[in-house]
């Protein structure tokens, strides 16, 4: 029996470690003894450790772990895997880690994750029925960590636990798979909400498609707006799920800026969604292997520019997003370009259809915006990874 100890380093997510709890289910299996911990801790001794880790600009509390653990238990082999680590393997060696894992732990990737080691605290089941995507996007580590769609599953009722009242499908892009039909036929059977966590592509919703994700148990849906070029197909996908009735307050539409777009082209993207009634939700673009978050500005864009937008929507926003609501609605058809739509008014600033918008220290009162789920019928809100 091997003493394994399972390190999720202290950096911010809003999601259990998967990864690690299909390794304790692998070694569980093998009859070893393992223990999941969050950051750095030193009441158990172990013989093998492993550290995960997650954005490339997340790198530093998880040398951090790794050093901790090579000092601590310099008899522990330790080994070093996840995102970060298979985006830039190279860096994630000056950890010190013996290892570093590139890609998935096959072996543990077909294990049930062992969800006991964090039931007080978790309440979804995570599951993939596919890895892969059938895009290439640029901006998306999708294609080099996973590539093309592979080990598309047709069940996955034994991955749902009882005890969950959520389901959270990771699929990078469900609707680009043959196996999507039996998959949301078992989600309807299940009965459970259901979480799409990395988005809908919006282009593949067909009729029949949206008629499937209407009879499943959702609270929001998202989808995505990257490039201008996919304007006509994210048009019919979100009127195709509104045909089928689903409400469009429960969508949101991830807006891609930073990246290859302009300012206008993005202004264009934001006011197309608001006018088709669903909240627009801007994604600034950061680089796979970037090494601090937030420093990078694309060559058509400046610095101010993408604080314009920051400031806008903290300010005009909603948790982040732009909701449908009727006065932005009206802020951004007036707006001749990028400057007017996410210009902050004055106090007291009269727009051309006589209504007045007021901007008080960091919030601006535009009749009950930060209320857009109580407003009017037409008010609603992607990437996929």
């Amino acid at each position: 029996m091997t003493r394994v100890l399972l390190v999720e380093p202290d950096y911010y997510t809003r999601y259990p470690p998967l990864g690690l709890l299909k390794l304790a289910s692998y070694h569980r299996g093998m009859g070893d003894e393992v223990k999941l911990i969050r950051g750095q801790q030193n009441d158990w001794t172990p013989e093998v450790v492993y550290v995960t880790s997650l954005f490339s600009y997340s790198w530093r509390p998880v040398h951090a772990a790794v050093r901790f653990y090579r000092k601590t238990f310099p008899a522990a082999r330790v080994t070093l895997g996840g995102v970060y680590a298979s985006l830039l393997p190279d860096h994630a060696r000056l950890s010190g880690a013996q290892e570093v894992h590139v890609g998935l732990h096959h072996p543990a990737e077909a294990c049930i994750p062992a969800w006991d080691l964090i039931r007080e605290e978790w309440d979804g089941s995570i599951i993939f029925a596919s890895r892969g995507c059938i895009r290439k996007c640029g901006f998306c580590s999708v294609p080099k960590l996973e590539g093309p769609p592979t080990d598309l599953k047709v069940g996955i009722k034994r991955q749902v636990m009882d005890y969950h009242s959520r389901v959270i499908l990771w699929d990078n892009n469900i609707l680009g798979n043959s196996n999507w039909k039996p998959i949301f036929e078992q989600l309807i059977e299940i009965g459970k909400t259901v979480d799409f966590n990395q988005g809908l592509d919006a282009r593949l919703i067909t009729p029949e498609i949206a008629e499937y994700i209407a009879r499943i148990r959702t609270k929001n849906i998202r989808l995505a707006y990257d490039y201008p070029g996919i304007r006509e197909g994210v048009r019919k996908g979100i009127a195709a799920l509104e045909s089928a009735g689903v409400s469009k307050k429960k969508i949101t539409v991830y807006t891609l800026f930073n990246y290859i777009d302009t300012p206008e082209q993005f202004f264009h993207k934001v006011k197309d969604l608001l006018s088709w009634g669903v909240a627009s939700y801007p994604m600034r673009f950061e680089p796979l292997t970037s090494l601090t978050k937030n420093a990078y500005v694309s060559p058509r864009w400046t610095r101010d520019q993408i604080d314009e937008v920051a400031r806008a929507r903290r300010v005009l926003g909603y948790a982040g997003a732009f909701p449908a609501y009727k006065g932005l609605v009206a802020k951004f058809e007036e707006a001749r370009n990028f400057e007017e739509a996410f210009r902050l008014r004055e106090p007291g600033t009269r727009r051309s259809n006589g209504t007045t918008g007021h901007l008080s220290g960091k919030r601006a009162r535009f009749g009950g915006i930060l209320d857009w789920r109580n407003s009017s019928k037409d008010s609603s809100r992607s990437a996929v990874a």
